[in-house]
């Protein structure tokens, strides 16, 4: 008579190790911690409302940079470079017509972007809501909300704007100590951006010092994704012809999007797990480990509504 074959064993023996080895759990935590939240499918509706709101925001930003720099055509094309190279799978499309200057395309880019980008901000602000745990009885109403996130976008696109302009003239000026200053200025912004997002996108109660991990992963994946996208691009020029090449390029900035804020969620993930010491996590169970009753907690009282309503979890062994 043959004996069966425990097909989990490796598994239980990798459960084992990890949860011995700060190392390899905290990743495990996170990429479990990822999906209890369901971060997937908030990274989805994320990108979303970006796809729609990203055309006009370029037309915002680089008719407004159209105006300021009208005048001295080689600080436009260095600037164009900067603005659009930061949209690697769009920017190439712009390029011709970037900088226009023209006030109709800004009154309604403006006004689009405004809408769109409310709806980047109002889904953000749900999902880190999320990954923080934050149940619905302690987030904003409905007006709160969506003022400071208008208020959160203003600011942070005015830094954009700034900080791409003057990252664009640097590397204008040509070699490579001006090109290495512009991408350093470039990470630099990223970082801003990303602290303001996880700082002030979320009702959570979270000290700035338990952010740092967490940004500076997101704004080092996201200098990658960029030089990603270009280098896509310049592969879908070269193989596809005109027709296919559109399509393409709608998809890659669909799967681009996507991808950003996955990584963004990731990051903002590696945050709560660090802060609040949700690791080791138990990848089978039960029994299930301190880490996961927590969390599962903690997930469970998200769903509070009512300040009277109060959820309490309980586990059987």
């Amino acid at each position: 008579m043959r004996a069966s074959v425990d097909i989990l064993r490796p598994i239980r023996a990798f459960d084992r190790f990890q949860q011995s080895h700060r190392w390899a759990a905290l990743p495990m935590a996170v990429l479990r911690k990822f999906g209890n939240d369901q971060a997937g499918s908030l990274a989805a509706l994320v990108a979303y409302y970006a796809f729609f709101s990203l055309f006009p925001l370029l037309l915002v930003m680089t008719t407004i940079l159209g105006f300021v720099l009208r005048g001295d055509a080689r600080v436009q094309q260095a600037v164009e470079r900067s603005v659009l190279g930061q949209f690697p799978v769009i920017g190439a499309q712009i390029g011709a017509h970037a900088l226009t200057g023209n006030v109709v395309a800004l009154v309604i880019g403006v006004l689009t972007s405004m809408l769109g980008g409310l709806g980047v901000t109002q889904a953000a602000h749900n999902a880190l809501d999320r990954v923080w745990a934050v149940p619905f009885k302690d987030r904003p109403d409905f007006l709160r909300s969506r003022l400071r996130g208008l208020l959160l976008l203003a600011c942070l696109g005015v830094l954009f704007i700034l900080s791409t302009a003057l990252s664009g003239l640097i590397t204008g000026l040509g070699g490579t100590p001006e090109k290495v200053l512009g991408v350093v200025i470039s990470l630099a912004v990223n970082f801003v951006i990303f602290l303001a997002a996880f700082r002030f996108l979320t009702a959570a109660t979270v000290p700035t010092r338990c952010l740092w991990i967490g940004v500076v992963f997101a704004s080092a994946f996201w200098e990658i994704l960029q030089l990603v996208g270009g280098i896509y691009i310049g592969h879908v020029y070269r193989h596809f012809s005109s027709t296919y090449s559109q399509f393409a390029l709608v998809i890659a900035l669909i799967v681009w999007l996507h991808l950003g804020a996955q990584l963004t969620l990731y990051a903002a993930e590696i945050n709560v797990v660090l802060s609040r010491k949700l690791y080791p996590r138990s990848l089978l169970g039960p029994p299930e480990a301190p880490a996961d009753e927590e969390t599962l907690r903690a997930l469970a009282k998200v769903e509070e509504r009512h300040e009277t309503e109060q959820v309490d979890v309980h586990f059987h062994t």
